[in-house]
């Protein structure tokens, strides 16, 4: 049996720059040991796959409690380390949001994601508030002595299409960062940004090893090593590619 201590120093270690930690992420136990059955080196969760498969809605609508207790059945049935995708951290005040992060460490979890944006509008929390949370975060997690991985998640690049994205959002992601850095994060995801040129120049210049969501499944991994990334991640897609594939098989099974 490994620890939870020593699983929280493995998670660490597997954020390495052009060389990235691939989280192909589940929903449930039965997704987690096929996942790890398939070699991977953690688990992952997609809050959104995790409310559509049990009837809800994404954006924290899927009870806390539940979540919590789907997460505690996810790491019992695996060895490896496993993030937490806890949204906006189910609160606003960072005393809150401290009391979700204890949680998850207690269900077993070695990180999570934490955003940036009002799950009820997808508008962006004010840069202060957001680092204050996550200075709350930090404080609960040291009180463990579980080295719990807080990756900072932030929805800069949903404000815009992907083709509107410039470098002027690349700054203000990277001022974000270091708000977030110093408060006591330990990595830095940016989900919506596509690309290369600026995935390569916010890998470069970000205080934090950078997770990126795979937008186009086809895209080969080397793109993400060769521009700096130290995590990939695949979001809710693998949960469409599951139910898709179930979907065709109950068609042709009725056909």
């Amino acid at each position: 049996m490994i620890s939870q201590s020593d699983k929280a120093e493995q998670f660490r270690e597997l954020h390495v720059p052009g060389k990235p930690l691939v989280v192909f992420n589940i929903w449930d136990a039965g997704s987690a040991k096929a996942v790890a059955s398939g070699g991977a080196k953690a688990i992952g969760t997609s809050s959104w796959a995790v409310a559509d498969a049990n009837g809800f809605a994404d954006g924290e609508r899927i009870p806390l409690a539940f979540a919590i207790e789907n997460l505690r059945k996810i790491a019992g049935v695996t060895e490896l380390p496993v993030t937490v995708d806890l949204e906006s951290g189910y609160g606003d005040a960072p005393e809150v949001v401290g009391q979700t992060i204890s949680l998850a460490i207690d269900a077993g979890a070695v990180g999570c994601n934490l955003e940036d944006s009002f799950p009820a509008n997808g508008k962006l929390r004010k840069t202060t508030d957001q680092a204050e949370r996550i200075r709350r975060c930090r404080q609960v997690i040291d009180a463990t002595k579980i080295r719990f991985f807080v990756n900072a998640r932030t929805d800069v690049f949903f404000q815009r299409l992907a083709g509107e994205h410039d470098e002027a959002m690349v700054e203000e992601t990277l001022e974000r960062a270091r708000a977030y850095a110093e408060a006591g994060a330990d990595g830095l995801f940016a989900p919506g940004l596509v690309d290369p040129g600026l995935i390569e120049r916010l890998a470069k210049v970000s205080p934090l090893p950078l997770n990126i969501m795979v937008g186009d499944p086809g895209l080969p991994l080397r793109m993400f090593a060769e521009r700096g990334v130290a995590r990939v991640s695949y979001g809710g897609s693998s949960y469409a590619s599951a139910m898709k594939k179930l979907q065709e098989a109950a068609r042709a099974a009725v056909e």
